[in-house]
């Protein structure tokens, strides 16, 4: 008896000891494999030191962004398939791949700091143990529950497309421990039918949703320790049309210089919508962004490539594509005021 449970506490750990393998891999390619060369030249910032930003982190904050994506592609996907209609793995693999692409990038833009590479690290094993332990679920039982079913959705079915697509919306401006998970936990038991399928989905997603909660307070904790991230940052905008900033709400006008207009705008998503569609609209140019002159964005076409781009491939549930290109600051609003008249279509400007 003692031999067969050592045996298979041998064999648990043998499971455990590939699986954490597998998800280190990755972590180990990207670092060892993926190395740029560092070309040595800096940009003179013309803003003071405290509001400067490291350059390589326009590059690093799509990894981030990259799973919020994945969110909205899954949501995308559910909205009239399965779970398991979404992949998870090219997902796994899509992030990887870009990181290296980025990694290799940034060499030639100062580096990476210690902090983002702990950060793009520890956040791509979590995406990819939860995603794998997802389709592990899905792929299985998740599955059998379809079959089941048959082809008309459940009510949880359609709520939780509706739950998937408000978090995927959420996280476009807002950090993800502070999605109110028990709240949708409470709406599923209101919707729930005596259905199988709805009874599985109460099941499984109420075990992701607790999981989530429990790890959320932990972040928020870790967060409010050592203080969460700028909401803001300033450049420096020339051009016929400087005036019109003043006049503009969500735009602060700190003082002109000789070489522009110093300004403070909104970080993340806001930030997109201001430029893509505001500034690039007016006679303006970009001298400087959080003390750099080099910024990326990601843009979306039916196109599998396009000219220039850094990383491109293809989106799930959108029959699309995005492509991810770095450019000077000061063709930014030149660059997105062209995309009314390309295949292209602005996503998202990656800041610092």
């Amino acid at each position: 008896m003692i031999r067969f449970v050592l045996r298979w506490l041998w064999r648990l750990l043998l499971v455990v000891v590939i699986c954490i393998g597998a998800l280190l891999a990755p972590v180990g390619y990207v670092e060892f494999a993926c190395t740029g060369e560092d070309e040595g030249e800096r940009y003179a910032a013309l803003l003071p030191p405290e509001h400067h930003r490291l350059e390589a982190r326009t590059l690093l904050t799509y990894p981030e962004w990259h799973i919020v994506h994945a969110y909205d592609d899954y949501a995308e996907v559910i909205r009239e398939g399965d779970p398991h209609d979404f992949g998870y793995f090219r997902a796994i693999r899509d992030y990887w791949s870009s990181l290296c692409a980025l990694k290799t990038q940034a060499a030639s833009h100062g580096g990476i700091d210690a902090s983002t590479r702990q950060l793009v690290y520890v956040i791509g094993v979590s995406f990819s143990a939860e995603l794998a332990l997802k389709a592990a679920y899905e792929e299985t039982l998740g599955r059998a529950a379809t079959w089941l079913r048959g082809a008309e959705r459940t009510r949880l079915d359609q709520l939780s497309h509706q739950q998937a697509a408000a978090y995927a919306r959420f996280l476009q401006q807002t950090p993800w421990y502070k999605w109110e998970f028990e709240a949708d936990i409470v709406a599923m038991d209101l919707a729930q039918t005596l259905a199988f399928r709805d009874s599985e989905r109460r099941f499984a997603l109420g075990l992701e949703y607790a999981a989530k909660a429990a790890y959320a307070g932990v972040i928020a904790q870790a967060v409010e320790s050592v203080g969460a991230d700028e909401l803001s940052l300033r450049m420096i905008v020339t051009g016929p049309d400087v005036d019109a900033l003043e006049r503009m709400g969500g735009i602060e006008v700190i003082q002109k210089r000789p070489q522009g207009v110093e300004i403070e705008v909104p970080r993340y998503r806001e930030l997109t919508r201001m430029l893509a569609d505001r500034l690039a609209f007016l006679d303006l140019q970009i001298v400087e962004m959080a003390g750099n002159d080099d910024i990326m964005f990601t843009a979306l076409s039916k196109n599998a490539s396009e000219p220039g781009a850094l990383f491109s491939f293809a989106r799930q549930g959108y029959g699309d594509h995005r492509h991810l290109f770095l450019v000077k600051v000061s063709e930014l609003l030149a660059r997105l005021g062209e995309m009314d008249s390309s295949a292209l279509t602005v996503e998202h400007v990656h800041d610092y």
